[in-house]
């Protein structure tokens, strides 16, 4: 260690690693936003296409544009026959969705043959991830599907993208309801601060790597079920839990286990989670036996924690009642996580852009603590 070094919290907690214009999250308020823009707000107003053009662009789109960017995230959202017909060997038997991403991901890097950002203009950088963000729905759909035996369906470029997604993934035309829902859980996760997936992810860009390569480390990091892996946890918890009088005991049954309760607690949030407070709300306007008992578990769940764990702030997170919402689109359950992917896709696009525009690379230091060294001139000559 030198006079310059600094010692910071272990995983980084709190420390302000450099400036972003993307958005932020206050987790002392509850709050959180994109760009000038509560999330919140614009999961009930705007469209998924409006929340990818204000990540890349700024600002919101007006009338023209708006039609223009949905039209060429439709297009994009195409991929290549040459990846289609490989896809049945990037997602072998028993291989996860998340996986086949990642690897067609690296694929199209190369298929596409990608130059470093360092080596591109921004107008490159940013075609190249909106392509690959918009394959993302296309790719895993098609993975789910092959691993149940089914076949892939094509892309449709004349529809919205939560709408394609959740037909490529189910094979029918979906409802309406399912749609709406679905798109505003994937405006609500599009981006969220300096999560371990985004701070992976412009690590590697401030190397000056190809937009591929980035992508690749944010979906690596991001298949940690500490990380993008809760939401099918915590609707598993509410079968175990499985009715009202078994909740208290349950909660006390994991605390005392050393179990992480699934849906509940947050890294940033010391209050409620926004984002599980929205979805509650998508979640009650759909109704059913389902959400009522949510509903009920996660008031329950919050009072025995605040029992248990006095002095800290447990409440449910996004995961709780994504994996609610999910449910009543009709998602299997093993592509909960891979629709979080789809919307984080876009967030980790946007930041890997403004990453590429700093030239210093990130470079932190490590506190050596294994056995000491020799000192140079001791032992055998």
């Amino acid at each position: 260690m030198t006079a310059s070094t600094l010692t910071v919290p272990r995983g980084l907690a709190g420390v302000i690693v450099t400036d972003t214009e993307i958005g932020d999250v206050r987790g002392q308020e509850g709050y959180y936003h994109y760009r000038q823009y509560s999330a919140v707000e614009l999961a009930r107003t705007q469209s998924l296409e409006d929340v990818w053009f204000l990540m890349f662009q700024g600002r919101l789109p007006d009338e023209a544009e708006r039609t223009a960017y949905r039209q060429e995230i439709g297009q994009a959202r195409l991929a290549p026959e040459e990846l289609l017909t490989a896809l049945p060997v990037l997602c072998p038997a028993g291989s996860a969705p998340l996986t086949t991403l990642r690897t067609a991901w690296s694929w199209l890097g190369a298929h596409l043959d990608l130059v470093p950002m360092y080596d591109s203009s921004p107008e490159e950088r940013a075609a190249t991830a909106l392509r690959l963000a918009a394959l993302a729905p296309t790719v895993l759909a098609a993975a789910h599907r092959i691993a149940a035996g089914e076949e892939p369906v094509p892309a449709d470029p004349t529809l919205g993208h939560a709408e394609d997604y959740l037909r490529m993934l189910t094979g029918s035309t979906p409802r309406a309801e399912d749609v709406r829902a679905v798109e505003q859980y994937l405006v609500l996760t599009v981006d969220h601060g300096f999560n371990a997936s985004t701070f992976t992810a412009r690590t590697v860009a401030s190397t000056g790597a190809d937009v591929a390569a980035t992508l690749v480390a944010a979906v690596g990091s991001f298949s940690g079920p500490l990380h993008g892996g809760a939401p099918s946890r915590a609707l598993a918890a509410l079968e175990e839990i499985g009715t009202p009088d078994r909740v208290r005991s349950w909660v006390r049954e994991q605390v005392a286990a050393g179990q992480r309760v699934m849906g509940f607690g947050h890294a940033v949030y010391r209050t409620h989670d926004p984002r599980s407070e929205m979805l509650r709300e998508v979640a009650q306007a759909r109704g059913g036996d389902l959400v009522d008992f949510a509903v009920l578990v996660e008031r329950e769940v919050e009072a025995a924690l605040a029992e248990l764990k006095p002095g800290r702030p447990l409440y449910a997170n996004v995961e709780f009642y994504a994996g609610v919402v999910m449910e009543q689109a009709g998602i299997a359950r093993d592509m909960f996580t891979p629709t979080f992917c789809v919307a984080r896709a876009i967030g980790w696009a946007a930041n890997v852009l403004e990453q590429a525009r700093d030239s210093k690379i990130i470079r932190p230091a490590a506190r050596y603590v294994g056995p000491p060294p020799e000192v140079a001139g001791d032992g055998a000559a």
